[in-house]
């Protein structure tokens, strides 16, 4: 059932995603302008972070009838296959915001979705279904839900679970989200709907990163006043300059109960870029290009968290284990679960663009 209210006006906050976890969604990658080679790589990528989540939590994989078949045999059986029509693979960003209360209620948030940018620099010209998987996926789990009146995606938000939501001013203050909004009138709507006290507002995301910034190819929250943040001591790397920003911006204020923020370095793998046979690959489109050279915005921040699991995205062998023994030593009781995922990075994002938690 959709609500007329708002969660803030009912009780419900948005929980962190180190909180317990009851299920994951996610849906399956097929289109051809995304997704390079009939999106056969990607689906076996797909397959195994959902297989690999699976071992410890329900996960639930949204399909279309032609790709049934297809992905019920690269899935592993405990793995619930459902029909939903949807544009493209990106569950975080059009799947349901989940917010919880006291009493362990759930209720879902369906943002309004336009494809990162809408008719000023969205990626397709077709968003429709992807406009309500959020609301279809409230109605598959039981759950009544909310629908915001106004433009965002679930990869710019990241919260601590205790009144503190952390964003990018180049994503929610981009023209081709929410053009006749201003900053504080985009602070009180996400005050009502996620029920926070305080946004901290990092200036920009991750270098040439197509959703114009999501803050969770920036950095992750792993604890209340502790977030991991990608970096690299290249100066000649244009990310060299944004991250340094993105960490004076956090260490000088502190979140919604009044703690410094804790800032852990995390090593950007690569630079990489496409190659001539993964460009080629792909069917042209009007929004989305994929030219060989092109750098990738590749980051290890973009890593999904399950009831204390992490599910990292392996990405570079010469930083790989770098980036490993770092979360290691920052979530000391967390299993780390590196996965190969480069062809989700193809796409233009990673495990936890893809991934969709539902708080227990």
């Amino acid at each position: 059932m959709q609500l007329s209210t708002t969660p803030a006006q009912d009780g419900f906050y948005f929980p962190a995603e180190f909180q317990p976890v009851s299920e994951v969604w996610l849906a399956w990658p097929e289109r051809r302008d995304n997704w390079r080679d009939r999106a056969l790589p990607a689906q076996r990528t797909f397959a195994n972070i959902a297989n690999a989540i699976a071992d410890v939590t329900k996960v639930c994989v949204a399909v279309s009838t032609k790709q049934f078949d297809h992905a019920r045999e690269l899935l592993h059986r405990d793995v619930r296959l459902v029909e939903i029509p949807y544009n493209d693979a990106w569950m975080r960003d059009i799947g349901p915001t989940v917010v919880v209360n006291d009493a362990g209620e759930r209720r879902g948030i369906s943002w309004q979705f336009n494809a990162w940018g809408g008719e000023f620099n969205g990626l397709y010209d077709d968003w429709q279904h992807d406009d309500q998987v959020a609301g279809s996926v409230c109605d598959i789990i039981g759950i009544d839900h909310y629908r915001a009146p106004f433009v965002l995606e679930g990869g710019s938000i990241h919260t601590d679970g205790q009144g503190t939501l952390y964003t990018t001013e180049e994503c929610l203050l981009s023209p081709g989200r929410n053009p006749d909004m201003e900053k504080k009138q985009i602070e009180q709507q996400l005050k009502q709907y996620l029920n926070i006290e305080k946004v901290v507002w990092v200036p920009k995301g991750l270098f040439n990163d197509e959703t114009d910034g999501h803050v969770d190819n920036l950095l992750h929250v792993i604890a209340p006043a502790k977030v991991v943040l990608s970096w690299t001591d290249d100066p000649s790397d244009p990310q060299y300059q944004l991250s340094r920003e993105a960490e004076a911006v956090l260490k000088a204020q502190t979140d919604a109960k009044g703690r410094e923020i804790e800032v852990i370095r995390l090593p950007l793998p690569g630079p990489l870029h496409y190659s001539d046979v993964e460009a080629q690959g792909v069917e042209s489109s009007d929004g989305m290009n994929r030219r060989a050279g092109e750098r990738l915005s590749a980051s290890y921040a973009n890593f999904l968290i399950v009831n204390d699991h992490v599910f990292l995205p392996l990405l570079d062998d010469s930083t790989d284990q770098q980036a490993i023994s770092i979360l290691q030593q920052a979530m000391p009781g967390y299993c780390i679960v590196g996965i190969p995922s480069r062809e989700v990075l193809l796409g233009g994002g990673n495990i936890h663009c893809i991934t969709q938690q539902i708080p227990a």
